[in-house]
């Protein structure tokens, strides 16, 4: 008898081909029409950083699908492939086109997804077409690659060891100080995406409640003007301001909290001071006066700037008894 032949878009070890499809849910074998939904992953800048994988799969797959069909026509030109883009699928059309997507799939065709750069899903268009694929019964399988978040991650010089992806801040002024507030308190290192015309507003609202905690602000990764700026956000605030604009993708680090600091407020006597007794009590202890505010700030989710407005008010007060 003559072997099967394998699936020419993936290769599986001799043999194991067929039982590594999904079962479906009353047990039985993924039916033979279905077909595969490819997640793949694609340049963030360096159209070099592509992988052999990923070009086979989006020379030999049915159709692709992107996010912006004008940028990928770019990117599948480059490498001389010639794909048809059915429909695109971004943020606000994304539930209405998935069941045609869907049915593409359970008709047998096998499908790529990709997204304008790095891998898809990641604060990208893709989850819902994913999940109900799998409900579905349908294989997906990721064909991975470039990310913004693990380039930048990796070249901030933070701790690896523990890191959480935060995505892009909110827009909106107080629910974006709300977003930081929470993230003070995180110990691991966080890695966040941020649009070139919102940096600034962004490094204002950490400078006020991440204060002296260090980041890596990483632009245009692995293109020819990529650039890592380091410092407190303060301090990379001051440095973009004397730019004439500000340009290209933006992926921030921020560095974990030290070992044994703690931004909670305790269940003790501190939760019935006021903040300037809190700010005294804490220098009683040990700390300096700025590092006392900055963590009654970070304590009381209040904008640092305002605790030392008390502080100063408090003293100039005294002086003038």
């Amino acid at each position: 008898m003559r072997n099967a032949r394998p699936n020419p878009l993936v290769s599986f070890p001799e043999g194991k081909e067929r039982s590594s499809l999904p079962p479906t849910g009353e047990g039985g074998p993924r039916e033979r029409s279905f077909g595969t939904l490819f997640i793949v992953a694609t340049p963030i800048g360096n159209l070099e950083d592509i992988t052999l994988r990923a070009l086979r799969v989006l020379k030999e797959c049915d159709l692709i699908i992107a996010e912006d069909t004008r940028r990928s026509r770019q990117l599948l030109a480059h490498y001389g492939i010639e794909k048809p883009f059915e429909r695109s699928l971004y943020r606000g059309v994304e539930r209405e086109r998935v069941e045609y997507f869907l049915e593409k799939l359970k008709s047998g065709a096998k499908i790529a997804l990709i997204s304008d750069a790095g891998t898809p899903l990641i604060s990208d268009p893709g989850y819902e077409l994913v999940r109900r694929a799998i409900a579905e019964n349908i294989s997906v399988i990721s064909i991975p690659g470039p990310t913004a978040l693990i380039a930048a991650l990796v070249v901030s010089g933070f701790s690896t060891e523990r890191f959480v992806f935060e995505g892009v801040p909110p827009k909106n002024a107080k629910a974006k100080h709300e977003f930081f507030a929470q993230l003070a308190r995180e110990p691991r290192t966080i890695v966040l995406y941020e649009s070139p015309h919102r940096v600034l507003d962004t490094l204002e609202v950490m400078s006020e409640l991440l204060s002296d905690r260090k980041i890596a602000l990483c632009r245009e990764l692995t293109k020819v003007h990529e650039e890592i700026l380091r410092g407190t956000a303060r301090e990379i605030l001051e440095q973009l301001k004397s730019r004439p604009a500000i340009k290209g993708e933006i992926t921030m680090v921020i560095e974990p909290l030290e070992s044994g600091e703690s931004v909670e407020l305790g269940e003790s006597e501190d939760t019935e001071l006021s903040v300037v007794e809190h700010v005294q009590k804490l220098v009683a202890e040990g700390l300096t006066k700025k590092e006392a505010i900055k963590r009654v700030a970070q304590m009381r989710k209040l904008p640092k700037r305002e605790v030392y407005a008390q502080v100063l008010s408090s003293k100039t007060n005294c002086s003038s008894e």
